[in-house]
């Protein structure tokens, strides 16, 4: 990549149709593996004008009440009134679950990987969550767009909602925050110009960083259309799996095209997604590197790898051969390894669901934790 360059990443609101049926699916995930922490589930949602769907494979010993969690979530993003053209109390709801496929579970039973695929992790030392700075601004502004929402510090602001944010790196470095887009669902008697007003002082001004925001310079555009009443469901289909860039690193790196939400931790989809970023993020954290990608991928029924890559984009601070002798040795790759070290069979999945499943400081998130970084420094000779 080019040292000068601007770099934009969006993120979107958790009443954004794509991240509500993210929340479902791991919503009734959550459930399940509540009740029995051995469960195969595959669960997708789509949500329109008045209905929603969930549709998928789930093999488990629990009973759970998907109708019932499908309102709860719906209730809990903000989707309570009817005129809106879709809440949680009238809307239709639909089930099509059936058992996971035997042919499956066979080769997962025995430890190995629930399908074949891809994925990658990321990590770079340019902000303190060890992300991307547009995706953590971009977030940032989403996470502000739902506060002022819930804490009724802006009356007129409804749950759908986007931001974009365009960086300027300077020698690969982020310098100058450029461009601001925040677009929000709002009640029709609040006018353009409160709009901006507001969303200026109450939302973008709060959460972005001094060193980087210039608001003379830095180009805003809020709500550019001019209006947006019409917006969740009953604005667009929301779809599990939509946001699969906002979910990770705004752009940056790579994505091998697996979605995590509504997916247990035997799809490596989602957990080896997760241990790609713990092994960036602690090489990086260690000081080996300061951007790191890496690549796992998987046959169905094969526990270990096929491959494993680390890319360090030239930033090592030790070969690359130490760098792949660390990862093989100090993190476990297998599916089961997985699962056990990072602690993924426990009902944890619903808050990755909206902002991001990276760059986060809850307990919850352990494939962000740095807890590598000693050992990989003393065998690396640092």
């Amino acid at each position: 990549m080019r040292d000068n360059f601007l770099f934009t990443s969006e993120s979107v609101t958790e009443g954004h149709p794509d991240k509500i049926a993210d929340q479902i699916s791991d919503g009734i995930l959550d459930a399940i593996i509540a009740q029995d922490k051995y469960s195969r589930v595959a669960c997708e949602t789509i949500l329109t004008t008045g209905i929603a769907l969930v549709a998928g494979e789930i093999s488990t010993k629990a009973y759970v009440e998907i109708p019932d969690i499908i309102r709860d979530v719906i209730k809990d993003v903000g989707y309570c009134d009817a005129s809106w053209g879709f809440d949680y109390h009238t809307c239709s709801v639909l089930t099509a679950i059936h058992q996971q496929s035997p042919d499956i579970s066979m080769g997962v039973d025995s430890g190995g990987a629930g399908d074949q695929g891809l994925m990658f992790g990321y990590a770079t030392n340019e902000t303190d969550e060890l992300m991307p700075m547009p995706i953590v601004l971009a977030h940032r502004l989403t996470k502000r767009l739902a506060e002022v929402r819930k804490k009724n510090i802006l009356k007129w602001v409804r749950p759908d909602g986007k931001s974009q944010v365009t960086v300027e790196y300077k020698n690969g470095k982020p310098v100058r925050i450029d461009t601001i887009v925040v677009s929000t669902q709002h009640s029709p008697d609040v006018t353009s110009k409160q709009i901006e007003r507001e969303i200026m002082e109450k939302v973008i001004k709060p959460v972005m960083p001094k060193g980087l925001y210039d608001a003379t310079s830095v180009k805003h555009h809020i709500n550019p259309t001019g209006r947006f009443v019409v917006g969740g469901p009953m604005g667009d289909t929301g779809l599990t799996g939509r946001k699969i860039i906002v979910d990770t690193y705004g752009g940056h790196g790579s994505h091998g095209g697996g979605a995590f939400s509504g997916k247990d931790p035997t799809k490596v989809d989602r957990s080896a997604s997760y241990m790609a970023r713990y092994i960036a993020k602690n090489l990086v954290a260690a000081g080996l590197a300061g951007k790191c990608e890496v690549q796992l991928a998987y046959a169905i029924g094969v526990a270990d790898p096929v491959s494993v890559l680390v890319d360090t984009k030239g930033t090592e601070k030790v070969s690359v051969d130490i760098l792949d002798k660390l990862v093989r040795k100090h993190f476990p790759m297998t599916p089961r390894g997985i699962i056990d070290h990072l602690k993924l069979r426990r009902p944890i999945f619903r808050k990755t669901a909206a902002y991001g499943h990276f760059g986060r400081t809850e307990p919850e998130f352990t494939w962000e934790k740095t807890d590598k970084t000693k050992a990989l420094r003393k065998d690396a000779g640092l």
